[in-house]
C-alpha cells in the first residue's frame, strides 16, 4: 500500500503506533543531547558546568523554535497536501522549507555569538558560571545549521509516511554524541567544550543522513531546484501553521530565563543547577510525548483533508491514552526515587543532593495531567488551526507559569518556585478540556455532514454504471456486441 493512502485506510491503532513508536524512540534518544551532556559535564566538570548549560538552555530552544517552526509548520502542510492527493504542493511546501531553514540557521548563529555574553547575562549567569555558559553555547550555535538541516528536514520524513527513516536520524546523532561525550570530555581534557563538540559532531552526522535520504533517490517527496525559490505564499502558510510550536518554544525561552533569574535570587547557583537536572529528566518524559504528537500528526492532518473525521477522532483518543499513560509512569519515578535520579548526575556536590530531590518531587507533582494538554494542543496544530494551538499551547508557559515564577517567590521563597509548575500545569489543562470539548463538537457536526452526503450520494452510484455489478454487466454486453460485429 502506498505509503501516504495508508493513513486513510489502515486502522488507526496500527497506524498510530507505526508512526509513532519511530518518532517516540527517535525523540526519547534525541533528548539524550541534552541528558547526556548534563551527566558528564555533572560528572567530569561539576555542578557548576550543569548550571553553565542550563543558563545557555534558553538560546537553545530558541534555536530548536526556529527549527519547529519551519519544519512541523512545513510538515502539517505537506500531510494534508498529501491527504489532498497534491504531490506537486506538497514538495513545494518542503523545498521551500528546505532554503528557510538554512537562512535562518546562519543568521541565528550569526547574531548568538555577536550577542552571546549579554543574552547569558540576561538569562541569569553569574561570575562563577558565565565562563562555563559561554564554553558551551559559542560552540552548539556553530553547528546551528546542521541541526535545523536534522531536525527540521526529518518531519518530512515522516511525514511522507516512513517513520523509521525518521527515527534512525535521532539515532544515529544521540548515539554517537553518547560514544563520543566520554572521549572528549575526559580523554581529551576539553571539558564543558568536548560535550559541545561531540553534541555539534552528532548533528552534523544526523543532517548528513537526512539529505542522503533526499537525495537518494528512496523518498516519495523530492527536493527540485525549481521549488528552492521561496515562494510568498507558501512561506506565510508555513509561518503561520508553524507560529504554535514556535511560540511555546520562544515562550519556553523566555521562561526559562526569567526561571534563572528567579533561582539565581533565592537560591543561587545551586538551585539553577538542580533545575537543569530535574529539566533533563522532564526532557527524557515529555519528549515521548512529542514523538507521540510527531507520529499522530500525518494521520490527523491527512484524515482530516480527505474528511475522515471519525479517523482523526479515533487517532485523538487513543494518543491522549497513550500519552497520559506514559506520564503517569513518569510521575512515579519522579516521586518515588528522585534521589537516584539526581545522584545519577552528581553524586559529590551535598548542596545539590540536598535540595535537588525536593525540587523535582514538587516540580512534578501534577506530570499524570500534562500530557492531555500536549497531544490536545498539537490537535489543532495537526488540522491547520493555529491560532487555537498558539493560544492552548502558550496557555502553561506564558499565561500561567511566567506569572507564577514571579509572584509565587515573594510569598514562599524559593518553595514557590518549585510549585508554580504544578499549579501551571492544572490551569492550562482545564483551559485545554474546554477548548477541546467545544471543538468535538464541532468535529462529531461535521463528520454527521459528510456522512449525509455520502449517504445521499450511494443510490445513484448504485443505480448506475460505476456499481460493480452493473459495470461487469455492461462490460459482458459490450464484450458480446464486439463478438456479434
Amino acid at each position: 500500500m502506498d505509503r501516504s493512502k495508508q493513513m486513510g485506510e489502515k486502522r488507526i491503532p496500527r497506524l498510530l503506533i507505526s508512526f509513532s513508536v519511530p518518532a517516540i524512540i527517535g525523540m526519547v534518544v534525541n533528548a539524550t543531547y541534552n541528558v547526556v551532556d548534563r551527566i558528564f559535564i555533572g560528572r567530569g566538570v561539576g555542578s557548576l558546568g550543569i548550571a553553565g548549560a542550563t543558563i545557555g538552555f534558553p538560546i537553545m530552544l530558541v534555536l530548536m523554535a526556529f527549527g519547529m517552526l519551519i519544519g512541523i509548520g512545513a510538515n502539517s502542510l505537506v500531510a494534508i497536501r498529501l491527504g489532498e492527493k497534491k504531490k506537486e504542493e506538497a514538495e513545494l511546501v518542503m523545498g521551500n522549507a528546505m532554503v528557510l531553514l538554512i537562512l535562518l540557521s546562519i543568521v541565528l548563529s550569526a547574531a548568538g555569538l555577536v550577542f552571546l555574553k549579554p543574552l547569558l547575562l540576561l538569562f541569569g549567569a553569574s561570575e562563577a558560571t558565565l565562563p562555563y555558559a559561554q564554553q558551551y553555547v559559542s560552540i552548539i550555535l556553530i553547528g546551528t545549521v546542521f541541526q535545523s538541516i536534522g531536525f527540521g528536514m526529518n518531519n518530512f520524513i515522516r511525514g511522507e509516511g516512513n517513520p523509521k527513516i525518521a527515527m534512525f536520524t535521532m539515532l544515529i546523532g544521540a548515539v554517537l554524541n553518547i560514544i563520543l561525550d566520554p572521549i572528549f570530555i575526559f580523554v581529551f581534557k576539553m571539558g564543558i567544550r568536548g560535550a559541545a563538540i561531540a553534541t555539534v559532531i552528532s548533528m552534523a552526522v544526523s543532517a548528513a543522513w537526512v539529505l542522503r535520504y533526499f537525495f537518494g533517490g528512496k523518498s516519495l517527496l523530492k527536493i527540485r531546484a525549481k521549488n528552492l525559490m521561496p515562494d510568498p505564499r507558501i512561506v506565510r502558510m508555513i509561518l503561520v501553521i508553524g507560529s504554535p510550536p514556535f511560540a511555546m518554544q520562544i515562550a519556553a525561552s523566555a521562561m526559562n530565563g526569567i526561571l534563572n533569574n528567579q533561582l539565581q535570587r533565592y537560591g543561587g547557583d545551586t538551585a539553577i543547577s538542580a533545575v537543569g537536572i530535574v529539566y533533563s529528566i522532564a526532557f527524557l518524559i515529555i519528549m515521548p510525548i512529542i514523538g507521540l504528537n510527531q507520529g499522530s500528526q500525518p494521520i490527523i492532518g491527512y484524515n482530516y483533508g480527505a474528511r475522515k473525521f471519525d479517523r482523526v477522532k479515533k487517532t485523538l483518543q487513543l494518543a491522549i491514552a497513550a500519552a497520559t499513560g506514559w506520564v503517569v509512569i513518569g510521575f512515579f519515578l519522579t516521586q518515588f526515587f528522585p534521589h537516584a535520579l539526581i545522584r545519577l548526575f552528581n553524586n559529590k556536590d551535598a548542596a545539590l543532593l540536598a535540595l535537588g530531590p525536593h525540587a523535582m518531587r514538587t516540580f512534578m507533582m501534577m506530570l499524570p495531567i500534562v500530557g492531555f494538554q500536549i497531544v490536545s494542543a498539537n490537535y489543532f496544530q495537526a488540522v491547520g488551526k493555529p491560532l487555537q494551538a498558539m493560544i492552548l499551547t502558550l496557555s502553561r508557559q506564558v499565561l500561567f507559569l511566567i506569572p507564577l515564577i514571579i509572584f509565587l517567590p515573594r510569598f514562599f521563597g524559593l518553595n514557590g518556585i518549585w510549585a508554580a509548575a504544578p499549579v501551571a500545569d492544572v490551569l492550562s489543562s482545564l483551559w485545554t478540556a474546554a477548548w477541546l470539548l467545544f471543538e468535538m463538537r464541532h468535529l462529531n457536526d461535521k463528520h454527521a455532514e459528510e456522512s449525509a452526503r455520502l449517504s445521499r450520494r450511494e443510490p445513484r452510484e448504485l443505480s448506475g454504471r460505476g456499481h460493480p455489478e452493473r459495470r461487469a454487466s455492461a462490460e459482458s454486453e459490450d464484450r458480446l456486441r464486439e463478438r456479434r460485429g
